[in-house]
């Protein structure tokens, strides 16, 4: 009694000191717990800089995508804006051919002209000058032989010829020798074109100033006047149809310079459109450059990374291993029945009261750690396990068994499902967090893409509509066009008609007046009749008729100035005409063609959309799938890590208190022993 009394008196000095064994087995613990600590802290950042990657090469990749489509579209810009440079230019190249043809052709018709003008102002001049001499000559002789008697009039009845009587003229001074020439010249002229043999005509016609020489002069006056009144005419005629011609050379040149104007402006901007898009290009392809080069460099940084994780992972593996290896030596090797440890550090000092009570202490001790963790991490599984030590260790007590086996037994199954169960949660984790990347990836590439299919169908179909609209106009003006020219073709045939019947009648009626004034002078200018009471009315009729010519004359001279006027404008019409139809039949066939190829690009894009749309709801279907999966409802991914980890900390623990006890039960029965033996 004495002996058990001075051991429980000593026991409390002795428990309370720590051996070396247990101190390097508390040292291997906490170097365990530094390392897992470590390990912990490793795939926090390792995590971090995984998700850096992630966001880092998924932006990288959509500024790619970007870059490329914005490369595609700056070479298709360019080679349009080529193509449409190539075009003005041809457009420009032909209109100023066109330009200097109707400038070489205005110039030549000018030149024609000028030639017509000066000789018109020649034989102008020199019928007028002719008329006026015809005049003077006229009225001399009239007012010659007028006179009752003279010498003049002498000479003059007895001149042989219209020369003699220029000649007496000339000699008596009322005539210059210079304007006689000429006369004689017209008249000996006049005979010529006549085949007429000059002679000496009958003394009778010179008896009156409407007989013989007087006579000649007359008619020699009105052949004059109508070879004036003609080239007049035919000089108004050339001077419209040069003006009109001038016109539609001028307005030609005018519209092509304008059309000119347009297609040069039109070719500096496709021109400064193409040096931007050039430019633009460059600095893209610049940019895309760097960018595929900054993701080639972060995949081949975050493979660098992810091997140094993955060798840093393995061996603080490797490391975790050694130090649980080396814990599991030093028990075995410093717990078995002929281990010194114990012996050595005191322990077999104790009684056998203390070793019953620390036992019992040590097995409610992890009892009660487990079902604390239990209610603090609300874990249903770890209640179950403190319930199942209880049963095991009150079984184990009762059937007189070992129950630290089977109790360690159950905390290390325990701690294995944990950590499967922890491994299965991680890999989850990694595969959820790599697939959502993924597929958010995809789907904002995708809406990226799907957006601008969207934008680039409705801009194609609105410009295929505008040209539409347009085509629709053009063809609709064209349709105007021709119904125009139809209606101008009717009513320049129905003027060209009315203008060969009224000008047929016109000149048949100054036939007809003509052959009446013929009649009506041949018939009074011959003898035999009382002229005394004729010669009035004879006048008067005669008088009239020759009004009735003029008027006549006159009014078929402006049917056919307003005949070729009309013929004129409606050559200028139909050219106008033309060049509009052929420039809006080339705008219809142009814009026709560009709008079906705007409708073709839209069907091919229409396409692409939907082949877009379709991978767009399927990776929608599959994020939600994931989401429905790896979505953390009540307790996030880290928390459930967090608490995993604490109930393996925890259970370990436990194992370790249960070790602890078990230790000293098997040195205090080898003690035992040898005391008996003793």
């Amino acid at each position: 009694m004495f002996f058990l009394l001075a051991l429980v008196a000593v026991s409390p000095v002795s428990t309370s000191e720590v051996s070396p064994v247990e101190k390097v087995i508390q040292m291997l613990s906490e170097l365990e717990a530094k390392v897992i600590g470590e390990g912990r802290d490793a795939q926090k950042t390792y995590d971090e800089y995984s998700e850096f990657c992630e966001d880092k090469s998924r932006q990288l990749g959509f500024e790619i995508k970007t870059g490329k489509a914005e490369v595609e579209e700056l070479t298709a810009t360019i080679e349009e804006e080529t193509s449409a440079s190539a075009a003005l230019e041809t457009k420009i190249e032909d209109l100023s051919n066109s330009i200097q043809t109707d400038e070489t052709d205005l110039a030549a018709a000018t030149k024609i002209r000028d030639h017509e003008a000066a000789d018109f102002a020649v034989e102008e001049k020199e019928l007028t000058e002719v008329l006026s001499m015809l005049e003077r000559a006229t009225a001399i002789l009239t007012r010659e032989m007028a006179k009752s008697g003279g010498a003049a009039m002498l000479q003059l009845k007895s001149a042989a010829s219209l020369t003699d009587a220029l000649s007496v003229m000339v000699q008596a001074a009322v005539f210059s020798s210079a304007d006689a020439s000429r006369l004689t010249a017209l008249v000996q002229t006049e005979n010529n074109d006549s085949d007429e043999e000059p002679g000496a005509p009958a003394a009778a016609v010179y008896e009156g100033h409407s007989e013989g020489i007087i006579g000649t002069l007359e008619g020699l006056t009105e052949k004059a006047q109508g070879q004036l009144d003609k080239a007049r005419k035919t000089e108004t005629t050339n001077l419209q149809n040069f003006q009109m011609l001038k016109q539609s050379l001028t307005d030609s040149i005018e519209n092509a310079n304008k059309d000119m104007d347009k297609a040069k402006k039109a070719l500096a901007e496709s021109q400064e459109k193409k040096a931007n898009a050039e430019g633009d290009l460059a600095a893209t392809q610049k940019d895309l450059n760097e960018d595929e080069k900054a993701k080639a460099q972060l995949h081949q940084d975050c493979m660098s990374a992810a091997e140094e994780f993955e060798l840093a992972t393995k061996s603080r593996g490797e490391e975790l291993k050694a130090l649980a290896v080396a814990k599991k030596v030093i028990k075995e090797s410093t717990g078995g029945a002929d281990g010194a440890a114990e012996q050595t550090y005191g322990c077999n000092q104790l009684s056998f009261m203390q070793l019953s009570s620390s036992a019992d202490l040590a097995k409610s001790e992890a009892v009660r750690f487990v079902r604390d963790l239990a209610r603090k991490n609300k874990s249903p599984a770890l209640a179950q396990l403190a319930s199942r030590m209880n049963s095991a260790i009150k079984l184990g007590n009762a059937a007189g068994e070992d129950p630290f086996a089977k109790v360690e037994g159950l905390i290390k199954d325990m701690i294995a499902t944990l950590e499967a169960e922890a491994e299965a949660d991680a890999t989850q984790k990694a595969y959820c967090d790599k697939e959502l990347g993924e597929n958010n990836a995809k789907r904002d590439d995708l809406t990226a893409e799907s957006n601008k299919l969207s934008t680039k169908i409705a801009q194609d179909k609105a410009a295929s509509a505008k040209l539409k609209e347009e085509v629709a106009t053009l063809q609709s003006e064209l349709a105007a066009m021709a119904k125009a020219r139809a209606e101008a073709d009717t009513l320049r045939a129905e003027e060209k008609a009315a203008y060969e019947k009224n000008s047929a009648e016109m000149a048949e009626g100054i036939e007809g007046v003509k052959k009446a004034l013929e009649v009506l002078r041949e018939y009074y200018s011959k003898d035999g009749h009382d002229h005394q009471q004729a010669e009035g009315a004879a006048s008067g009729i005669i008088g009239l008729l020759e009004v009735v010519e003029s008027d006549f004359t006159k009014g078929l001279t402006e049917m056919t100035t307003q005949e070729e006027t009309a013929a004129s404008n409606y050559v200028a019409y139909v050219k106008e005409d033309d060049i509009q139809k052929v420039t809006k039949e080339q705008d219809v066939k142009y814009k026709t063609q560009e709008a079906a190829g705007l409708d073709k690009r839209v069907s091919e894009l229409s396409g692409d959309l939907e082949t877009v749309t379709d991978e767009l709801n399927a990776v929608l279907e599959t994020l939600e799938k994931l989401h429905k999966m790896c979505d953390e409802k009540a307790e996030t991914y880290a928390e459930r890590k967090a608490r995993r980890d604490d109930e393996i900390a925890g259970l370990k623990q436990a194992q370790e208190i249960l070790n602890n006890v078990a230790l000293i039960q098997k040195t205090t029965k080898h003690t035992l022993r040898g005391t008996r033996r003793h």
